[in-house]
């Protein structure tokens, strides 16, 4: 008999709908911004991280390390009580952007082009691109990045754009842009010398030296050289943030980076840019100073392995597809003795000059989409990081993404248009993949009656399907109030309905449970309502399933 008790109990358990989530939201607007600008008087002590390391640690040592480990899906911290992300040190929700706008992106001063002469500090430093370090006219210092000969536009386009995109979804980026120089436009200055991968000081910086860095760059009939310009951080670099845990030295950063959802999030937005260069090396912390005080803001940087750059110049076909190195395919490749067919092999490429021969949408699928190393915050990314990432990324008009590309000043305009078709065709896989993992409602508000979007129906991803609510009201314990209403949807995607029933609370707390029904899918949202002070009913937090 108890054998029998337990076999229904697992049962219920296998096929029963998921199981009221006990959540309890203040009466409280949201929080829209996070105080993570308190003063930090001693900048944190500078982390430099190194590649080799960093990828034989995460690629081959702690694979082995944790054979034995059964992960635990934690849920995004960094969120307020409406499921979104508010504005901090790390993220800025943008208001609507035009073009121009996204064209200009992060930029705050003149191009250098106009401030010539450039005085020539030093050769750039880290990273596998040649470059060096300037300072315009004014005395402005700029990182300049150049492409591969054999390569005109791939990189610095690739950068520039990836940029702008960034940017525009709201995070911190540096101030790049597309420069062209000749050599008369560059001066020497007297302590100019040659860095090291790691900074070390190699000997002085000869007008040999710089002439023979620009033989193995492209130069135009007029003379001119082409060159990503990113001007030099406002404020202190204290290297990365680190891909787990938090930062010692700096009691602003209260959130584990693998937690926080604008880290997660981001998996989303490198996979439409196609960029899998990630790794701590790529994000830097800068100790700033604002009004007497000072504290870290935290950029995401280097987007000129963006549009699958660094698969098309290296010829890796596995790129996007798979880790640098991935057991699954090792394993798979020696057992099969080499028979088995990828998914990347035969991957369409195409020979516009300054787009990436393998940037594509064609075999492009989200759920698949790899960096070239492990990163923590996108392994522990969840569907409800990926949502709020594509709602984002949905926003984004086909003008604003054809102005961002056009900030990578690509001398065919096939290349401009190419790219900006091909980032709209990711951009609608993504949203499509994301709206069928989470209930796509959102944009909750009460007056008389509770109103959301649709976003599925409102953004033409769910056209031509129909689609009802079920609408339940149940209490603070998850107990129903009411018999469901079923709720039509609406065109446009904007639908309002009554609250069937009110729970008997001094505050009215009530949780209403909206469950989408499509032919094909099926989500549930749960709105929490409450009383306000002055006794109207409103939004006091939202809990996705």
């Amino acid at each position: 008999m108890r054998a029998t008790w337990i076999s229904c109990v697992v049962v219920l358990g296998c096929t029963s709908e998921p199981a009221f989530p006990i959540a309890h939201f203040a009466s409280s607007p949201p929080v829209t911004i996070v105080n993570d600008r308190r003063d930090v008087p001693k900048p944190p002590k500078e982390r430099k991280a190194l590649q080799d390391p960093y990828a034989v640690k995460v690629l081959l040592v702690r694979p082995v390390e944790r054979t034995l480990d059964v992960p635990r899906a934690q849920r995004a911290k960094g969120v307020n009580s409406i499921d979104e992300v508010p504005d901090s040190t790390w993220f800025t929700n943008r208001p609507p952007l035009t073009p121009d706008q996204v064209r200009t992106g992060p930029l705050t001063v003149d191009t250098p082009e106009n401030h010539f002469p450039w005085t020539l500090k030093s050769t750039k430093f880290g990273g596998a691109s040649s470059g060096f370090i300037v300072n315009d006219a004014r005395g402005i210092k700029w990182l300049l990045k150049f492409d591969d000969k054999d390569f005109p536009e791939v990189e610095t386009g690739a950068d520039v754009l990836g940029d702008r995109l960034m940017w525009a979804a709201g995070f911190n980026v540096p101030e790049d842009e597309i420069v062209y120089f000749r050599l008369e436009d560059l001066v020497l200055a007297p302590d100019a010398h040659v860095k090291s991968r790691f900074g070390g000081n190699e000997g002085k910086l000869t007008a040999a030296k710089v002439r023979e860095a620009l033989s193995h760059i492209e130069k135009s009939k007029d003379g001119r050289y082409r060159a990503t310009a990113s001007r030099w951080l406002d404020g202190k670099p204290v290297g990365d943030p680190g891909g787990e845990g938090t930062r010692k030295g700096d009691p602003n950063d209260r959130i584990a980076h693998e937690l926080r959802r604008d880290e997660r999030g981001l998996a989303t937005f490198y996979s439409w840019i196609d960029l899998v260069d990630v790794w701590p090396g790529n994000f830097l912390d800068v100790w700033t100073a604002d009004h007497g005080r000072h504290y870290l803001v935290h950029y995401v940087l280097d987007f000129d392995s963006s549009l699958a750059a660094l698969g098309s110049v290296q010829y890796d076909m596995r790129r996007s597809y798979t880790y640098r190195w991935d057991w699954p395919t090792v394993f798979g490749s020696f057992m099969s003795a080499g028979f088995i067919e990828w998914d990347w092999e035969g991957r369409p490429r195409q020979s516009i000059r300054g787009v990436p021969s393998l940037f594509t949408a064609i075999g492009f699928d989200p759920s698949r989409w790899h960096c070239d190393l492990p990163f923590l915050p996108f392994q522990t990314a969840d569907r409800f990081d990926a949502f709020w990432a594509a709602k984002i990324l949905s926003r984004f008009t086909r003008d604003q993404i054809h102005a961002a590309v056009e900030a990578g000043r690509y001398s065919d305009p096939r290349a401009t248009e190419y790219i900006a078709n091909t980032l709209v065709a990711r951009q609608h896989k993504i949203v499509t993949y994301a709206y069928r993992q989470v209930n796509p409602l959102d944009g909750f508000s009460m007056s008389d009656q509770l109103c959301f979007d649709d976003l599925a129906v409102a953004q033409g991803y769910a056209a031509g399907v129909t689609t009802h609510y079920e609408v339940r009201a149940r209490d603070a314990r998850g107990r129903i109030l009411a018999p469901a209403d079923v709720v039509a949807a609406a065109q446009g995607g904007h639908v309002c309905t009554r609250v069937p029933a009110l729970a008997n609370a001094p505050d009215g707390y009530t949780v209403v449970e909206i469950t989408t029904v499509r032919p094909d899918f099926r989500g549930t949202t749960y709105v929490h309502l409450a009383r306000g002070p002055l006794g109207a009913l409103h939004v006091v937090g939202i809990w996705r399933v």
